[in-house]
């Protein structure tokens, strides 16, 4: 029995051999380049310093709730969760709905929708710095220079910039979000549809009364991995925000991380503040393979 379960071993080994040889560099380079600074930024949060002199246990984090930067980019965080929800969460559902309502050029409309998803990110944020940026010659003030009003501050006005920061972010990704719900959308009996025409629904009400209820588990996906994309804005308040201004009202967890490490020269708290974003992340990760594995398990019952 024992020379049996060998054989099986060696011949699952020979098997995958070339598979694992294939991989074993990328697997080299990930680890060299992923893992191994988050080890090393792990061990250097316990420390006071970049050259690992001092341990000081748990002070790192506990100075993070003493910061009154980190708890404005925690505030914010939230602020953009809830502005994603109420416009990128459901822009791209709408989007992808009005496509499957449409009949004709149904193709062109899907790759204009799709190109913002092709332009790299930080060109889009410049994109939108210059239409609503604080200098005169920002798209939007001149037009309302076009019609006689005064340019106004649109970038350093603390209540609509994480909005304004929202839009441009659905604008980059609301695209290829729309195709999934698409796709989604297509895969529904259209028969539910038609029956709905000849009873004279409305498109709202097909929308509320026959999509939503048909595209819960999708739904639910997609909203775990927004908000997960949420916690790692970065580039889009650094530019568009100035900084994370005006008086860190756009600040973000990952850009404070950013501002902690190369402009205060505050190691050591940049990585405690780090490692504080990826537990948040990890969590929502795991949220997000407990709700795949509820729905897989749910189809297999029915």
């Amino acid at each position: 029995m024992v020379a049996i379960n060998k054989r099986k071993v060696k011949m699952i080994l020979k098997k995958n051999l070339l598979a694992w040889l294939i991989m074993l560099p990328s697997v080299l380079l990930f680890a060299f380049f992923v893992w191994v600074p988050i080890g090393k930024n792990i061990v250097l949060s316990f420390f006071n310093d970049y050259s690992f002199g001092k341990f000081v246990g748990f002070q790192n984090y506990k100075s993070l709730f003493m910061d009154s930067s980190f708890l404005a980019a925690l505030k914010n965080t939230f602020s953009y969760i809830l502005w994603s929800l109420v416009i990128g969460f459901l822009t791209p559902m709408i989007i992808g709905f009005l496509l499957s309502e449409c009949i004709h050029a149904k193709g062109f409309f899907r790759v204009c929708i799709y190109i913002p998803c092709m332009i790299s990110g930080i060109s889009v944020v410049f994109l939108f710095r210059n239409i609503y940026g604080d200098e005169s010659y920002s798209i939007l003030n001149v037009i309302l220079r076009a019609f006689g009003r005064e340019p106004q501050l649109w970038a350093s006005n603390a209540n609509i910039i994480i909005p304004l920061i929202v839009i441009a972010m659905t604008w980059k990704g609301a695209g290829a979000t729309s195709l999934i719900y698409l796709s989604n959308f297509q895969q529904i009996d259209q028969s539910l549809y038609e029956a709905s025409r000849m009873d004279g629904a409305t498109p709202f009400q097909r929308f509320t009364r026959i999509t939503l209820p048909q595209m819960r588990n999708t739904l639910v996906t997609l909203l775990i991995l927004q908000i997960i994309s949420v916690f790692q804005v970065f580039y889009e308040p650094l530019v568009i925000g100035y900084g994370g201004g005006p008086l860190d009202s756009s600040l973000s967890l990952m850009l404070l991380s950013y501002q902690y490490a190369f402009e205060d020269l505050e190691y050591a708290k940049a990585a405690a503040s780090s490692i504080f974003l990826a537990l948040i992340i990890l969590a929502f990760t795991c949220l997000y393979f407990g709700v795949v594995k509820y729905f897989e398990r749910r189809e297999k019952r029915v």
